[in-house]
């Protein structure tokens, strides 16, 4: 048997198309698995980190197949989003077409690596019934209150020309082309997301068996819940007729209530409506303004490097000492997070302290170490014990902020408080390519709903995209309309949404049944059957956006009464990225390797097999051009040496009382691989080291040449390596077993019995040589054998100590 990859891969694709065999049934009596993979954009190319991606979860599924579950195991394309706006201006092309052209192109891709996906519940979220459906959710969720429009301040890359979500801001730059981000006044469309703050941070613990932990945490650091208290500061008499009385008094909250009578200044976000008030009435003079617009322009990440900052020339009274406290403009401050406004402690706040020694602010001490003085030279942030700080003097000072708490929601002073750094995620973008938001705006009505029966909105094919605004916005015809509500001309809504909300609910689609993909999204007995997720593949990346936004999107469906679970994911894997040349692999880089061409010369089974065996999914893979070759030559070898074994439709009944110690031994390195391949698909997902077992066996099985454990070998080890080498595994089950060994295995214990066992044996402590004695030998029998092994090291010596550690070790001590 010659072993021909192309031949090999391209009739067992063909079969598999051919007979639907990865079409999962609709019997729901069946046990189930829903595994999934991140689906990708349709960039054009699959890239290594796919194939990896792809390679486990379709083990997987096979594993599953194989056991006798019904597995739904599908796949589609996050299809909406700014590449493909980019490359029709790039190339001449129109968005669409690149995009479905990609995705033929990706499918191919697919196929050629022999991945099994089910083909009848493919799905694209440009498409317009896709559309159609996430447009209702948007009515539905706008009814519920849980959509909102207001104006503020956005995040907007000037390079892509559209509004980001916080998330999608990283350390200052747009997540997609890293352009540094700016901000922007604008009116933004919003998922009331904080409204879940508590239960998104509180189902992380039903999480907590099947997510990586580094995941969870990041969740919870992004939620970012935070006790405290929120009280007014209230102007002063000048400071109230400076504003003209449009202002008395700003919110503030702080986690540190014991530190309240250090209290030095107080600082706005240059957002912040005081301050917009101030600029737009001529309160401050043409410097002040300048310093400010920087500092509305600067991104949040630079905001928190250089602290900068300017006087107001405003005041407020301290609630208690009722004292005058400064107030400043400062970069640090963010509308992001509570009011847009803090009260600063330098004596103890990092932060606060550096902004004050910079511009020379008083810094008051209110805490200092138990049985020590305060000092001014740097900002004690410890627990302390409390001074200057009346009532509260003498209090520990993680006491003393609930003290502080109550006695500010007794005399109505302030209350306590929950804030959260979630923020609600804003959804709009002044793009082409995306979901059309289903809203019209009237000048009777204000903003109106689309009505479900004109649904989908979808895209006018016929624009013009040059990079520059939102085609839109443009667009002859698009926003000429009539309201739903009154029935006048109306204008409709120009803006898109993000692409973050397709992936928030994709999952769920796939459990339509074909039967009903065109009627609706999903029906609540197709829910209940397949959700939740058993295994769902991605990369660490999508830790905050997409999953964060995805159990959102679980929660409020069920509300919605569309479903009734609270989690869509149950196991989690975030496999590594595969490195070149110990970097990650990209065009800028050189560094790339195209699957395409390591399946024309080696084939999809040889990238495959590498692919899993080259490191554990969790971790880094590093590329390796000789590994690739050696996993070429282990798939040949296992294919070829397959002849040795007989054509069967069962697994062959063995004597093993009967096999030579070889045959035994072969016999129970089989049995071993399999062992650990349940243990690698169930629960560990250490492909590796399954992989590592079966190059094991084969080892063992050639220095044997009985017919039946070869045939009994491969009966087990093609049913174990099909889901990793699937074409080669089928060939070899289809000539030999007629694919009948493509299914569950008895772990046969007769295998793993020991009718001998090594020990080694050491002569004053240093090793000497190894015996082989039979399980139920007795000391003497051992000791027997032993300094007959060893008699050349103990010719002309007296043994002095004979000592045998149980199934370890015989330790002869001599003398001359």
């Amino acid at each position: 048997m010659t072993y021909n990859s192309k031949e090999l891969e391209k009739k067992w694709q063909e079969y598999w198309a051919k007979n639907r065999s990865f079409e999962p049934s609709e019997d729901f009596t069946k046990e189930k698995k829903y595994i999934l993979s991140m689906f990708p954009f349709p960039s054009g190319r699959l890239h290594m980190g796919h194939v990896r991606n792809y390679t486990i979860s379709d083990a997987f599924a096979r594993y599953y197949r194989q056991e006798g579950f019904n597995v739904l195991h599908p796949i589609g394309f996050d299809s909406f989003g700014m590449p493909a706006e980019n490359a029709a201006i790039k190339n001449g092309s129109h968005p669409k077409k690149w995009t479905y052209d990609n995705i033929d192109y990706m499918k191919g891709e697919f196929k050629s690596l022999g991945f099994s996906f089910s083909k009848e519940r493919e799905l694209a979220t440009s498409d317009e019934l896709y559309t159609k459906f996430e447009q209702g959710f948007i009515i539905d969720m706008y009814e519920k209150g849980l959509l909102y429009r207001k104006k503020g301040f956005l995040n907007w890359c000037p390079s892509c020309h559209t509004v980001l979500a916080n998330e999608q801001v990283i350390d200052g730059s747009c997540w997609r082309c890293d352009s540094s981000v700016v901000k922007k006044d604008m009116n933004q469309y919003y998922f009331k997301i904080t409204q879940y703050g508590d239960e998104l941070l509180a189902d992380l613990s039903k999480l907590e068996s099947g997510w990586p932990k580094q995941v969870l945490t990041m969740q919870e650091n992004w939620i970012g819940k935070s006790n405290g208290l929120e009280f007014k500061l209230s102007f002063d008499e000048r400071s109230l007729k400076k504003l003209s009385d449009k202002f008395d008094a700003f919110s503030v909250f702080t986690t540190r209530a014991d530190t309240i009578y250090g209290v030095s200044y107080a600082a706005l976000a240059p957002e912040h409506e005081i301050v917009t008030y101030m600029i737009e009435n001529s309160l401050l003079n043409d410097e002040t303004i300048k310093i400010i617009k920087e500092m509305k322009n600067a991104s949040s990440i630079e905001r928190q490097k250089e602290k900068s900052g300017v006087a107001l020339n405003l005041d407020v009274i301290h609630p208690l000492t009722k004292k005058s406290i400064p107030i400043w403009v400062a970069n640090f401050v963010l509308m992001d997070y509570g009011s847009g406004a803090v009260m600063a402690v330098p004596a103890h706040d990092e932060r606060d302290f550096d902004f004050a020694k910079k511009y020379d602010l008083p810094i008051k001490a209110v805490i200092k170490p138990f049985g020590g003085e305060s000092n001014n030279d740097s900002a004690f942030t410890e627990v302390g014990e409390l001074f200057d700080s009346e009532l509260f003097n003498g209090l520990n000072s993680k006491d003393a902020q609930a003290k502080i708490i109550e006695y500010f929601e007794d005399k109505k002073l302030g209350k306590k408080t929950t804030n959260y750094k979630l923020k609600d995620w804003g959804v709009s973008r002044q793009r082409y390519w995306g979901a059309p938001i289903p809203f019209v705006h009237c000048d009777d009505c204000g903003i109106v709903m689309e009505k479900k029966e004109n649904l989908p909105i979808a895209l006018p094919e016929d624009i013009v995209i040059t990079g520059e605004g939102n085609p839109l916005e443009n667009h002859p015809t698009f926003k000429q309309c009539k309201c739903p509500k009154c029935g006048k001309d109306a204008t409709r809504e120009t803006d898109t949404m993000d692409t973050f909300v397709e992936s928030s609910w994709y999952f769920l689609r796939f459990c339509a049944s074909p039967k009903n993909w065109e009627n609706e999204p999903f029906s609540k007995e197709q829910l209940k059957y397949w959700m939740g997720v058993d295994h769902y593949i991605g990369g660490i990346e999508h830790a905050i956006l997409h999953l964060l936004y995805a159990r959102f999107f679980t929660k409020v469906f069920r509300d919605l009464g569309y479903l009734e679970f609270d989690e869509p994911f149950d196991k989690l894997l975030t496999q590594g990225m595969v490195l070149k040349d110990g970097a990650k692999m990209s065009k800028s880089k050189g560094n790339t390797v195209d699957p395409d061409a390591i399946i024309e010369k080696y084939g999809a089974d040889t990238a495959r097999l590498f692919i899993l065996f080259a490191a554990p999914p969790t971790q880094e893979l590093e590329w390796n051009d000789s590994a690739v070759e050696g996993a070429f030559k282990f798939i040949k070898r296992f294919y070829e040496r397959s002849v040795y074994a007989l054509k069967s439709d069962t697994i062959p009944k063995i004597n093993h009382a009967s096999l030579s110690k070889e045959e035994k031994f072969a016999r129970k390195k089989v049995y071993e691989a399999l062992v650990r391949a349940n243990e690698v698909y169930r629960e560990k997902y250490t492909f590796n080291t399954m992989i590592a077992g079966v190059m094991e066996a084969m080892n063992a099985l050639n220095l044997q040449n009985n017919s039946d454990v070869w045939s009994e070998a491969y009966w087990i080890l093609a049913s174990i390596m099909e889901p990793v080498i699937p074409h080669v595994c089928s060939e070899i089950s289809s000539q030999k077993f007629s694919l009948k060994n493509l299914s569950t295995h008895v772990v046969l214990e007769e295998v793993f019995v020991e009718e001998s066992l090594m020990l080694g044996v050491t002569i004053n402590g240093k090793r000497r040589c190894e015996i082989e004695v039979s399980m139920d030998a007795t000391q003497e029998e051992i000791l027997e054998v032993a300094r007959e092994s060893a008699s050349k090291w103990l010719e002309g010596k007296t043994i002095i100590k004979e000592i045998v550690v149980p199934k370890k070790l015989v330790n002869l001590v001599i003398k001359d």
